[in-house]
């Protein structure tokens, strides 16, 4: 039996409002996170959208927003980080939705022994959340899986797992990329505008959702099983139909 898979988005408008994720659909996903590369054509087109939607586009990532700034040097671009967690607005305005738990010293010493005997692991220490990374050790992904299930389940209420490719995170429960996207749109100048939201990760699932609910456009990037209603192939495919938002203006 044959599965439909969904349609290519139709063309870019500068009416809609856009909300990207950035590893894995903006830019490729590296072996760490600090490898990376942004190239200036990248930087040129989202400064561009940015300025003829007069400024509806943000970025929302698993990454801190100080990580974003250093990486991509958007002093201007709505940014929100870790999830949700931080948001910075139109106006610049900084949101901050937790503190970090008392619990982070815990499952940091937990994870401190496993890190010694399995050196192609990778904890990122995000401030608010903690991600242990295995894009170097892929054949570990079910021990982490299972060790930050433990680890979630012996420090109590209020947190909750986060997963991502070949990553999985602990980070305060109920504050997602939908609701970054839900909050935006309550502001100028996404205010009353359609939702636009790519993403290529299971933690953009949440911002799928939503923008699905608001009847938006959600767009998959790559494989894999999805609640988005359109699809890109990969990274490469994302900027061309970025870019045609910009024709004809």
């Amino acid at each position: 039996m044959k599965v439909s898979r969904p349609p290519r988005p139709p063309p870019a408008s500068l009416n809609w409002g856009y909300f990207l994720d950035v590893d894995g659909t903006l830019v490729n996903i590296a072996d760490t996170p600090q490898g990376v590369e942004v190239d200036s054509a990248l930087l040129d087109l989202i400064e561009s959208l940015h300025s003829a939607s007069g400024g509806a586009v943000a970025l929302i990532s698993g990454r801190m927003i100080s990580d974003l700034e250093n990486h991509l040097r958007l002093p201007n671009i709505s940014l929100a980080g870790l999830h949700g967690l931080e948001r910075r607005d139109s106006t610049g305005r900084l949101w901050i939705h937790a503190a970090p738990p008392d619990s982070k010293q815990a499952m940091k010493q937990a994870l401190a022994p496993i890190l010694a005997d399995h050196p192609g692991l990778l904890l990122e220490d995000k401030g608010l959340t903690l991600a242990l990374h295995y894009r170097m050790a892929p054949h570990l992904a079910s021990f982490v899986h299972k060790t930050m299930r433990r680890l979630l389940d012996s420090l109590g209420l209020g947190l909750e797992l986060q997963l991502g490719k070949r990553v999985v995170e602990i980070k305060p429960a109920g504050i997602d990329k939908s609701t970054a996207v839900a909050e935006y749109l309550t502001e100028s100048p996404f205010k009353g505008r359609r939702a636009v939201f790519i993403g290529d990760d299971l933690n953009d699932e949440h911002g799928f959702a939503e923008v699905n609910r608001l009847g938006g456009i959600s767009i998959k990037v790559g494989k894999g099983s999805s609640c988005a209603h359109f699809r890109l192939p990969d990274v490469a495919a994302v900027r061309p139909w970025l870019g045609q938002a910009l024709q004809g203006r």
